[in-house]
C-alpha cells in the first residue's frame, strides 16, 4: 500500500509540475525577409502617395456626351495608414453638369470620398476597402478602382467605365512642403 501511495504521489507531483510549465511554441518561428524598400516597391508607392495634394484638373467622360471639364478646387489627403480622403468643390455650373453625368454630389455641392485603400502595384490601382458602406453609383463609385500614374509631383487618378474606357481623370499636384 505504501508503494502504491508513493506511486500516486509521484504521478500527482509530475502532473502538477507539468501543468505549471509555460507552453512553448511547437515549431520554430518562420524567419521573414526584410521589408521591400526602394523604387518600385509597395513601401515606396505608399510613401509617395502620403501627404496632401491639390486638384490641378478634373475631367469626366459621360458616355455619348462631350467631356465635362470641372472648374473648382479640391484636396486629397493620403495618410501612412492607407486612408484616402478626397474632396472636390466644383463651381455651380460644374455641379449641374456633373449631376447630369451621374456623379453623386452632396447637398453642399461637393464630391467627397474617404476610406481605407489598397494599393495594387501590378495593376497600378488604388481601391477603396468597403466595410459596411455602400459603394455608390456612377463614374466615381467607390467600388471602381482608381488607376494611378505619377510624373514627378503630379498624380493622375483615372476611373474607368465598364468597358475599360476612362470615365474620369483627375490630376493632383503634391502640396508644397509635402514629402515624396
Amino acid at each position: 500500500m505504501t508503494r502504491h501511495s508513493l506511486g500516486v504521489g509521484v504521478v500527482l507531483l509530475t502532473a502538477l509540475a507539468l501543468a505549471a510549465c509555460e507552453a512553448a511554441p511547437r515549431a520554430r518561428p518562420v524567419k521573414m525577409g526584410p521589408v521591400d524598400e526602394g523604387k518600385g516597391t509597395l513601401t515606396s508607392a505608399r510613401q509617395y502617395l502620403e501627404g496632401m495634394w491639390s486638384l490641378e484638373s478634373f475631367q469626366l467622360f459621360p458616355p455619348g456626351k462631350p467631356p465635362v471639364t470641372l472648374k473648382g478646387s479640391g484636396a486629397l489627403v493620403y495618410d501612412k495608414y492607407s486612408n484616402l480622403k478626397m474632396e472636390i468643390r466644383p463651381d455651380k455650373a460644374s455641379v449641374d453638369m456633373l449631376r447630369e453625368a451621374g456623379v453623386e454630389i452632396g447637398d453642399s455641392g461637393t464630391i467627397s470620398t474617404q476610406g481605407r485603400t489598397a494599393v495594387d502595384l501590378q495593376n497600378r490601382t488604388l481601391t477603396y476597402v468597403l466595410e459596411g458602406q455602400p459603394p455608390g453609383t456612377g463614374p466615381l463609385a467607390l467600388n471602381r478602382p482608381r488607376y494611378w500614374q505619377v510624373e514627378g509631383n503630379l498624380l493622375t487618378l483615372t476611373t474607368k467605365d465598364d468597358s475599360g474606357n476612362p470615365a474620369s481623370v483627375g490630376r493632383w499636384r503634391k502640396s508644397s512642403g509635402a514629402q515624396n
